[in-house]
């Protein structure tokens, strides 16, 4: 899973109750579904592991220890922060499609996928997005490097043709290299037959 984290370095005191004295703290911000990830401090005098919503740790400076996780007040501190969340970027988004048997043709699963593809693009503005084909290991390794760039070109072209820019999209492919489940040579795995989209 992707986890959005929002790490903050205040250069004054917040005013909260226990914390006058902290001039710096990191704190989380959950995710769009709600989850909150983990997050280690590290200085020269200590570490610390953050993994609540609603808790912060607090540092002097990188010569400090850094604090226990401690409460803080979830409406001053969205009130602190709300002009950079408004502005933080969104976590790169990843999609698998995937391809009928030694064919460039897209499963009728996957083509459904699209639409949200297109719409991970818009909600980013997104101008780095990647396309990288792949095979399974039935064929000859030359002939699935092949296979592979056409898959990729495809899945191209159906985003080119939604007005995706050209110079926005890049295409890699690995033929039966980098498998998402391993297997031995010659053996059908139908979720390797696949391109990986991820907008950034």
């Amino acid at each position: 899973m992707n986890w959005k984290i929002v790490i903050v370095l205040l250069s004054f005191p917040l005013l909260m109750a226990g914390c006058g004295s902290k001039d710096n703290f990191i704190i989380l911000s959950p995710s769009g579904e709600g989850q909150v990830g983990a997050l280690e401090i590290e200085t020269e005098k200590g570490s610390a592991v953050l993994d609540e919503e609603g808790k912060a740790i607090f540092i002097d400076d990188r010569k400090s220890v850094p604090s226990d996780p401690t409460a803080v007040n979830r409406a001053e501190t969205q009130a602190l922060f709300q002009d950079a969340l408004r502005v933080h970027p969104l976590m790169p988004q990843s999609f698998l499609l995937y391809f009928k048997h030694n064919s460039d043709q897209l499963t009728e699963g996957s083509q459904k996928l699209i639409p949200y593809i297109l719409e991970a693009v818009r909600k980013r503005d997104s101008r780095d997005i990647s396309i990288v084909g792949h095979t399974d290991r039935q064929g000859e390794d030359g002939y699935n490097r092949i296979l592979s760039m056409e898959r990729a070109q495809v899945v191209y072209d159906i985003l080119r043709a939604q007005n995706v820019k050209g110079e926005e999209m890049t295409i890699l492919y690995h033929g039966e290299g980098n498998l998402l489940i391993p297997t031995a040579d010659e053996v059908a795995e139908p979720r390797n037959r696949r391109v990986e989209v991820m907008v950034r």
